[in-house]
């Protein structure tokens, strides 16, 4: 016998939801075959089969919450021999919501041999909807299925399998559904309650402190719309990213960690900045990592596919961990304001708002500037605010002087 146990898939993980099996009792399975689809505070992931051989019993049944470490199902290797001895614990069934869904959902009761190519999310849409994804064509790269598949399906049934994929639009985040539509509750689990878990280990922790300043965008935004005017198209953020990489490179003490137990301040040698994402699922933040070495275009590059990653879902645990600084940009959003908490164990995160014409003084003269708010948030125990407003006046500096963040990585 072999034990499929829920295992550390990513930095700091302690639990996982199961969402979903592939597989039931009696099933013959595969070594590496895909047997389950787990919920962490980080991703939604598969986990795959430790052997061949046939599943003698699934020990943990779906929407249940456990620990690292805990057995969810037992095969039957195909050699007959047993690994190590098997630790039985007590099966604990579906949770009752799960079941409602199970009962409506052909992706449960009739999952085939044949194995789609789909992202776990896309996959969770069509369990969602009571849809086999099995019999949708997919139009993604090498017939993956898409959520625009999916939804596709959704709407026009089988004949929905000759549509031919529009044209992919801009990723969007989820938009808010109408009161009359609404539920009147649902579900706190998955990313949702990692998300409050780990927001209020970080408020009650670290003692936070927002600075706040603005920015004259001006001419950043002259030197973009230059740049796009020659089909060299690089996002907002990606300036943001390196001006906040070379200004850590000036002020360590916010690329660092605090280790309590040992007395000591680590400063991290590499600058590895997250990005927060909106996604379906709640905010989930990809790393950039060794920002220092990079250009900002290949910044920009690199976010972009991270962004998409993440609402498809797909990251994996590198790509969410690591990091030693985070960014919000929820300027796109309307905000003009906020106090941010700080992606624990960091040591800060900095959140840029809305860009819009003001007046502003220049040179005893009334002209009007794009200006943008921002919002440093820092650990108090490890910064003061003399040294957070330094560092946001580096970070300024380099936004409203382009030319100069540019000359600073020659």
């Amino acid at each position: 016998m072999v034990e499929l146990k829920l295992h550390d898939i990513g930095e700091g993980m302690t639990e996982g939801e199961v969402l979903h099996y592939f597989v039931k009792v009696g099933d013959q399975v595969k070594s590496d075959q895909p047997l389950v689809e787990v919920q962490t505070d980080k991703m939604t992931a598969e986990l795959p089969s430790p052997a061949t051989g046939i599943v003698k019993e699934i020990l943990i049944g779906t929407g249940n919450t456990v620990e690292v470490g805990t057995t969810l199902l037992i095969i039957e290797s195909g050699d007959g021999k047993s690994s190590s001895p098997v630790q039985r614990e007590k099966r604990i069934p579906d949770k009752p919501s799960d079941t409602i869904i199970k009962e409506h959902s052909y992706a449960v009761q009739n999952i085939s041999k044949k194995r789609v190519l789909a992202a776990p999310y896309t996959r969770k849409i069509a369990r969602e909807l009571g849809i086999n994804i099995e019999e949708i064509k997919g139009t993604g790269p090498a017939g993956r299925v898409t959520d625009d598949d999916v939804h596709r399906f959704m709407k026009n049934g089988p004949q929905a399998a000759q549509i031919e994929a529009p044209v992919k639009s801009e990723i969007k985040s989820s938009q808010p559904v109408p009161m009359d539509l609404a539920p009147e509750s649902i579900p706190f689990k998955g990313r949702r309650k990692q998300i409050a878990k780990k927001m209020t280990k970080s408020q009650f922790t670290i003692p936070h402190v927002s600075h706040f300043d603005e920015v004259d965008m001006t001419p950043l935004l002259t030197m973009v719309e230059e740049w796009k005017a020659s089909n060299q198209r690089i996002s907002i953020a990606a300036f943001f990213i390196k001006a906040i990489g070379l200004a850590l490179r000036d002020f360590p003490i916010f690329n660092a960690v605090l280790d309590e137990e040992n007395e000591q301040i680590h400063l991290k040698k590499n600058i590895n900045i997250g990005v927060a994402v909106d996604t379906e699922d709640g905010l989930i933040v990809p790393v950039v990592h060794h920002v220092e070495q990079k250009s900002i275009k290949a910044i920009h590059e690199e976010m972009k596919q991270l962004i998409e990653k993440a609402q498809r879902n797909e990251l994996s645990a590198k790509e969410m961990t690591g990091g030693t600084f985070t960014i919000s940009n929820v300027g796109p959003l309307g905000s003009t304001g906020a106090t941010p908490i700080i992606n624990h164990p960091e040591v800060g995160l900095m959140a840029f708002h809305k860009t819009k014409k003001r007046p502003a003084v220049i040179n005893d003269e009334i002209v009007i500037r794009s200006m943008m708010n921002l919002t440093m948030s820092f650990d108090h125990r490890i910064a003061d605010g003399a040294h957070a407003v330094r560092f946001t006046n580096r970070v300024i500096e380099l936004l409203e002087n382009p030319s100069k963040m540019i000359l600073e990585m020659v």
